[in-house]
C-alpha cells in the first residue's frame, strides 16, 4: 500500500515538473507577451523550456488539454475552438505546438470542408451528428470543418465556439479554402 502511495506521488510531481517546464502554470500564453507581440521565436527560455520538457504519454496529454483552445483562420477570419478531452485532440495539440498546420479544404457534401493532415493522429472514432463548428478528423489523416449536421463514426477534435452554419459558411467561402489551425 505504502509503495503504491509513493508512486502515486512520484507520477503527480512528474506531471507538475512537466506542465512548469512547458509554462502551463503560467497565466501569460505561449507564444505571446504584454505587448501582444510573438516571443515564442524570439524567446531561447520558452525554446529551452520546451525542448527540455518531459513527454507526456498520449492520455496524460489529452488530460492537459481539457481547456486548450485553438485559433482557425480562413479568408481572413479567426474563430476560436475548445479541443475535446481525447487522445486525438491531445495528438493534434502536440503537432500545433510545432507551429501553425495549413490545410488545404474542399466542399465535400455541402456540409463539410475537408483537406489532408500533414501527418496521421490516432482515432477515436464513435458514432456521432456533426453540428456547425464540429472540427472533426477524419480516417486519421484528414481534418473536416463542419457547417452543417452527419451523421457518422467519427472523431470529434473540438467545436468552434459560437459557430452558427451562416457564419461558418461566410468564413469559409464557396469552394476551396486554405484554413490554418494554430494554438490560441
Amino acid at each position: 500500500m505504502k509503495a503504491a502511495k509513493l508512486a502515486s506521488a512520484a507520477v503527480c510531481c512528474a506531471l507538475v515538473a512537466a506542465f512548469a517546464a512547458t509554462g502551463c502554470a503560467t497565466s501569460e500564453p505561449q507564444g505571446s507577451s504584454s505587448s501582444g507581440e510573438s516571443t515564442a521565436a524570439s524567446s531561447p527560455v520558452a525554446s529551452s523550456a520546451v525542448a527540455e520538457a518531459p513527454s507526456l504519454s498520449a492520455s496524460a496529454a489529452s488530460n492537459s488539454e481539457e481547456n486548450a483552445m485553438l485559433a482557425i483562420t480562413a479568408n481572413g477570419t479567426t474563430m476560436t475552438a475548445t479541443l475535446e478531452d481525447n487522445s486525438s485532440a491531445g495528438a493534434f495539440a502536440e503537432m500545433l505546438r510545432e507551429g501553425p498546420v495549413m490545410v488545404s479544404a474542399h466542399d465535400y457534401g455541402n456540409f463539410e470542408k475537408v483537406g489532408p493532415l500533414p501527418q496521421s493522429l490516432p482515432t477515436n472514432d464513435e458514432q456521432i451528428t456533426t453540428q456547425p463548428g464540429d472540427v472533426i478528423l477524419y480516417q486519421g489523416n484528414q481534418i473536416t470543418i463542419y457547417y452543417d449536421q452527419n451523421t457518422w463514426s467519427f472523431t470529434r477534435l473540438a467545436h468552434i465556439d459560437g459557430a452558427t452554419r451562416e457564419g461558418l459558411l461566410s468564413m469559409l467561402g464557396d469552394g476551396d479554402v486554405e484554413i490554418t489551425f494554430a494554438l490560441a
